[in-house]
């Protein structure tokens, strides 16, 4: 009698990818049930539990008020329970940390390190969240912003090949079994040259150090990216269902020494790749559009995953500051942005025992986008808008303003700077002074559904009338 997959099902047997070469092995020996459940049971691959305490981890940060108390006692929680995952060797959170997901989840503004294992949830589905700056030298800030304002792209919509993929990314794109889906590889074309919405930005200023007007560009890989990352936790899942039942869905990981996670680091490079094209799509063609050659020009993933060895590091919103984690990286300049009323940071650093090789990311929320609109009842949107951002050239593609994106909505800047200083994250070389900046802005509110729903309001209304 043949085995099949379903018999071993029923006998209680979870599937995975060491199904086949044992069915085949019971198949071609004829075996009987009593030798299949023996072979079987001597075959199944060992799992491994959590830790029954959290490895320790640093705590690169610390409450100043009320709110911020709140914040930090999260982080903990959330980093504690993620701790006990048996692949960690290391962590560390940064001063712009807070909780997002459930307990367990990794905070914003956290770093893991892990041996063999990828966990695609540790670097979320804004797989290279990044940003870029150029420098146009000594030109008004105002025809930059205008510029960049009539090439880029914030939002839902207006996808439609903006800008064109180089043969040899394509070639690597349709090699990768993780990203050579049609899907996948429209998403690629579509979204390129285009920024999303949330805290995703374009930013104009002035270098405090040499005066130069200089833009910023922040996002990750949009839908291209977000795809590999549903496609990455689905193999997480598979493995973890064999090698570690009992750790949490979310901190599921793909053993790097598997095919399977070969090919995942693999796509993560070529989505790093993809993702500073899109940044540099968007610089050039700013560029050419006020007919300035740039005079310099850098960037840094702050939502990504880098390799040392057989550790993986993982930082969900964390700045590497070692040229061995950006490899394209020329003189370890990093960019470290705030909100869009303060100086993008420009840092330099070294690892220490503390940092694990990275700074913060940014500026953080003490609380959540809708905690944050509601505490902010008791004036209009433009109120708000007005009172925030007075002196500054600030933009929503939307037309619409996002409270959740204006500078009260993050963390102190100060406070963060402060903490980067206390806790030897990166020392400042330099800052880009605020002149403007552009948000995807509330999108939502102009939705083509909204929108309908709107016009059928409208057109009953007319109707009752008449």
């Amino acid at each position: 009698m043949e085995i099949s997959g379903k018999v071993l099902i029923a006998m209680g047997y979870t599937p995975g990818k060491w199904f086949r070469p044992v069915l085949d092995h019971i198949n071609a020996n004829d075996m009987t049930l009593s030798e299949v459940k023996a072979y079987v049971d001597s075959m199944i691959p060992e799992s491994v539990s959590p830790f029954e305490k959290a490895i320790p981890y640093y705590k690169n940060i610390k409450a100043e008020t009320e709110i911020e108390k709140a914040n930090v006692e999260s982080v903990f929680a959330t980093m504690d329970e993620l701790m006990k995952t048996p692949t960690i060797v290391g962590g560390a959170v940064m001063p712009d940390s807070c909780p997002t997901g459930g307990i367990g989840q990794i905070p914003v503004g956290g770093v893991v390190a892990t041996k063999n294992a990828i966990h695609p949830a540790m670097h979320s589905a804004d797989v290279c969240c990044s940003v870029m700056m150029t420098s146009f030298g000594n030109i008004d800030p105002k025809l930059v912003l205008d510029a960049a304002h009539s090439v880029t792209h914030f939002g839902p919509g207006g996808r439609e090949d903006r800008f064109d993929i180089p043969a040899s990314l394509m070639e690597q794109i349709e090699g990768n079994t993780y990203l050579n889906s049609q899907k996948s590889i429209q998403m690629a074309k579509s979204h390129l040259g285009t920024q999303g919405d949330g805290n995703h930005f374009l930013y104009v200023g002035k270098s405090e150090k040499t005066g130069e007007t200089v833009m910023v560009t922040h996002h990750g890989s949009r839908g291209f990216g977000a795809l590999l990352y549903r496609k990455g936790m689905r193999a997480a899942e598979n493995f973890r269902q064999v090698l570690s039942p009992e750790t949490l869905v979310q901190n599921a990981w793909i053993p790097y020494d598997e095919e399977e996670g070969k090919q995942y680091w693999e796509a993560l490079q070529i989505v790093r790749a993809w993702t500073k094209l899109n940044h540099e799509v968007l610089h050039n063609a700013t560029a050419q559009k006020i007919e300035v050659k740039p005079v310099q020009q850098f960037w840094n993933e702050h939502n990504f995953v880098f390799k040392d060895g057989d550790t993986f590091y993982h930082a969900k919103g964390a700045t590497p500051l070692l040229d061995k984690f950006v490899p394209d990286s020329k003189d370890g300049l990093r960019l470290v942005p705030l909100n869009m009323s303060e100086p993008v940071l420009i840092v330099k650093g070294e690892a220490t025992e503390s940092n694990l090789g990275f700074a913060p990311h940014g500026a953080g929320r003490n609380m959540s986008r809708s905690a944050h609109i509601r505490s902010k009842t008791d004036k209009t949107i433009q109120q708000i808008f007005e009172e925030e951002t007075a002196g500054l050239d600030i933009r929503f593609f939307s037309g619409n303003i996002d409270i959740s994106e204006l500078p009260s909505a993050y963390k102190n800047a100060q406070t963060v700077q402060d903490q980067m200083q206390e806790f030897e994250l990166g020392e400042v070389v330099d800052r880009i002074m605020p002149y403007g900046c552009i948000m995807a802005g509330d999108w939502q509110k102009d939705a083509p559904w909204r929108k309908r729903k709107r016009e059928k309001e409208m057109k009953r209304v007319k109707e009752n009338v008449i």
